[in-house]
Formats: structure tokens, sequence, C-alpha cells
């Protein structure tokens, strides 16, 4: 059973910095393309990141492309999202997802919010 679960949101500043993990379990994490996405109150969800299935290439949306970066350590089996230079309009819950730009299935997600 696949299970994901997101940490390390909170509270940034405009400007600052978050750092967020992504545990999982269930599958084979090393041979996974693996997604990190977003919904921000009352919106859809946004793709934000990924590694592709053999997880050589990393792709990012336009929005976020030069501000975070995605990185994975199979040893641990976990993902992280490096978030710098963040903005007000980085406020969502963010998630993490088994698959390449898949949104499903996904973890419960942690809330960040960035205060002007």
């Amino acid at each position: 059973q696949v299970q994901l679960v997101e940490s390390g949101g909170g509270l940034a500043q405009l400007g600052g910095s978050l750092r967020l993990s992504c545990a999982a379990s269930g599958f084979t994490f090393s041979n996974s393309g693996m997604t990190w996405g977003r919904q921000a109150p009352g919106k859809g969800l946004e793709w934000v990141s990924s590694f592709s299935s053999d997880g050589s290439d990393i792709y990012y949306a336009d929005s976020v492309k030069g501000r975070f970066a995605i990185s994975r350590d199979n040893a641990k089996n976990t993902l992280y999202l490096q978030m710098n230079s963040l903005e007000p309009e980085d406020t969502a819950l963010y998630f993490c997802a088994k698959g390449f730009r898949s949104f499903f299935p996904r973890g419960k997600g942690t809330q960040v919010t960035v205060s002007s």
C-alpha cells in the first residue's frame, strides 16, 4: 500500500525559505517518478515539480523555476522540495505524489503560508 507523508511546512516570510520532506513507503521508491504539487485556497491542483520515472530528469513549473529545487534520497525513501525566495503566491497545501507529473496517489499534504 502506497503511503506518502509530507512534513516541513509552516509560516515563512516573503523571501524566506522552507524545506519540505515526503516519506514514502509501500513501493519501490528508487524506480519511481515522483511529483510535488500544491493547492492554493479556493483553487485546483497545480503541478510544481517532478522527477522522471527513471529519476534522471527533473522538471519545474515556470512559476517556481529558479526558486525551488526537488531532490531525493533513495536510501531514505524520501523526496524533498527546497523552496527559496518564497512569495505570497506560494501559499498552498503542498503534497507529494507517486509518478511523473501525477497527482495520484498522493499524501495529505503540508501547509505552507507565506506572509508579506
